[in-house]
């Protein structure tokens, strides 16, 4: 999906306000799915009729060095978990290209009872490292049975992280692109906007030439595969989150006889285009936003309006606060002098939007921007979402992010001309942060690698039992694609979550999360159609 202000990452813990949105980005970011279908054709509406062709079920011959490898485990520097480098081809249609080498992290498991295998999990991105986020928090913060009863297991995909990252722009040029004025209002405004997605493409080819052809969702996926051969498991047990949703669901239409234990939590619709998956997208952070809104005006503080002030009204006040951003940024205390201008200010509240949690953040930071002409809380809402740290280093999440997202799927909008047209549609979808995320949705317009990738369905016949988990009010992956989701897996089980947020499962809720625990520890998935709250 977006690579700019837009989806991402999923959710974890880091304190109990940063560590959800850190985690919740990591599942969002972005979110454009893709993979390899059978077929090709893609209908008005947007939705594939393609299905995700399985893998034969014997291992080629060519790939059995991969899959008979031994990692070497050791100490990585934090107590309690190991690692080790795990080699894949570089090019699965030509496995004597060279390889790619991928980061590998567990934690044994720790308890007694009969043991289950590895438990592989995902938080998301594209771009989310699987490994930071086992280490700092799904290792710890799972629930104690089922890391007493699983090894605990993460693989950065490749392109991701300490995976052979994809490179791009350094940190001061990633200032300047995320300060890019994504509502522009004249032509040199479009101008600038496409010279600095053109820029950024050109560098990530620059930079990253050699993996940047081999980062698709189906390569993430048998990378998979070879782990789960590697750790000695017959089958592979999966949680995913957000996007991790889309490597899960196509590990499962590549190898249906594979499938264990397998949660898809936060769940994206592969059978959409890149332009309808944006559009539902913009229309999620419209459903969370206006949710917001209905909470901002019943505490006292709320910058935006007060009682009896309706969410259409609150949005009028949030979109005049950002048309004053964009003439006149304003200061944030930043060591390197960045002001917060229109496109880091939405960032950061779009980042709010992830979860409940940092609702309360986000009106202490638009007080402070509005009444004090402090930008400095917003920024750091920005920050976080962008994986920005104090000293202005970027982790490689927005580079990995469009790299993925480019590569699964033709891109939204061939051009500036193109978005023009688009944005009606999206400012139907959402007033208030339509017309941004409409522009967002240009940076695949200059990849400089062809998509592989095309919308398709995923049915998986033959697989076990599938547990897809959709939020009723998720802003970054709208429940009717875990409703599309489930209905398309052969053997999809739709599980409910009524409420706000990006993600179920860790989030407090106690009915979501003793089905997926009893799922994961005994094998029996919810009944079919399971609501909690």
């Amino acid at each position: 999906m977006h690579t700019r202000p837009s989806l991402r990452r999923t959710r974890g813990a880091r304190t109990r306000t940063t560590t959800r949105l850190t985690a919740a980005l990591f599942a969002a970011a972005a979110l454009l799915v893709s993979a390899c279908s059978s077929g090709s054709s893609t209908s008005a509406g947007g939705a594939a009729d393609a299905v995700l062709a399985a893998l034969p079920p014997a291992t080629p011959s060519a790939l059995s060095s991969y899959y008979s490898q031994r990692l070497q485990w050791h100490s990585c520097g934090t107590s309690g978990f190991e690692c080790a480098t795990m080699k894949a081809p570089l090019d699965y249609a030509n496995p004597g290209a060279g390889d790619v080498r991928l980061a590998v992290s567990r934690k044994l498991a720790t308890g007694k009872g009969r043991p289950l295998g590895s438990l592989l999990i995902n938080p998301g991105g594209p771009g989310g490292s699987a490994v930071g986020y086992l280490q700092s928090y799904a290792g710890i913060g799972y629930p104690a049975d089922v890391r007493a009863r699983y090894n605990m297991v993460a693989v950065d995909p490749r392109g991701v992280a300490r995976s052979e990252p994809v490179e791009c722009l350094d940190g001061r040029q990633m200032d300047t692109y995320t300060q890019t004025d994504l509502t522009p209002d004249d032509q040199r405004e479009q101008n600038a906007l496409a010279t600095a997605d053109k820029k950024f493409a050109e560098s990530c080819g620059a930079h990253s030439a050699r993996v940047l052809r081999h980062v698709s969702t189906v390569e993430a996926a048998r990378d998979m595969d070879i782990l789960r051969a590697v750790l000695g498991d017959p089958k592979l047990n999966y949680v995913g989150a957000s996007y991790g949703t889309f490597i899960g669901a196509t590990y499962a239409g590549l190898f249906p006889d594979r499938v264990g234990r397998m949660v898809l939590d936060g769940a994206l619709d592969p059978s959409l285009d890149a332009r309808q998956m944006n559009l539902d997208q913009t229309a999620g952070f419209e459903t969370a936003f206006q949710a917001f809104a209905k909470d901002c005006v019943r505490h006292s503080d709320c910058p935006l309006g007060g009682r009896g002030t309706t969410p259409a009204q609150v949005g009028d006040h949030l979109r005049a606060f950002f048309r004053k951003m964009d003439a006149h940024p304003i200061p944030a205390g930043d060591a390197d002098g960045r002001k917060l201008g229109e496109s880091l200010a939405m960032t950061g509240v779009i980042a709010a939007m992830y979860d409940q949690g940092t609702w309360e953040q986000l009106r202490e930071a638009l007080t402070s921007a509005m009444k004090e002409n402090d930008g400095a809380g917003l920024l750091a809402l920005s920050d976080t979402y962008y994986e920005r740290d104090a000293s202005g280093h970027y982790s490689n999440l927005m580079m990995a992010n469009a790299a993925v997202n480019c590569l699964d799927l033709p891109p939204a909008f061939t051009g500036p001309e193109q978005v023009d047209k688009s944005l009606p549609a999206f400012e139907k979808a959402s007033p208030v942060f339509g017309d941004g995320l409409a522009w967002a949705s240009l940076n695949c317009a200059y990849w400089p690698v062809k998509a592989t990738g095309e919308p398709h369905r995923i049915e998986a016949k033959g697989a076990a039992p599938i547990v897809v988990v959709g939020t009723t009010r998720d802003p970054a992956t709208p429940y009717h694609w875990a409703q599309s989701l489930a209905h398309q897996l052969s053997s999809g089980r739709l599980l409910t979550y009524v409420g706000d947020g990006h993600t179920a499962y860790g989030r407090g809720s106690t009915c979501i999360d003793t089905a997926i625990n009893t799922y994961l520890l005994d094998g029996t998935p919810p009944a079919a159609g399971k609501r909690c709250s």
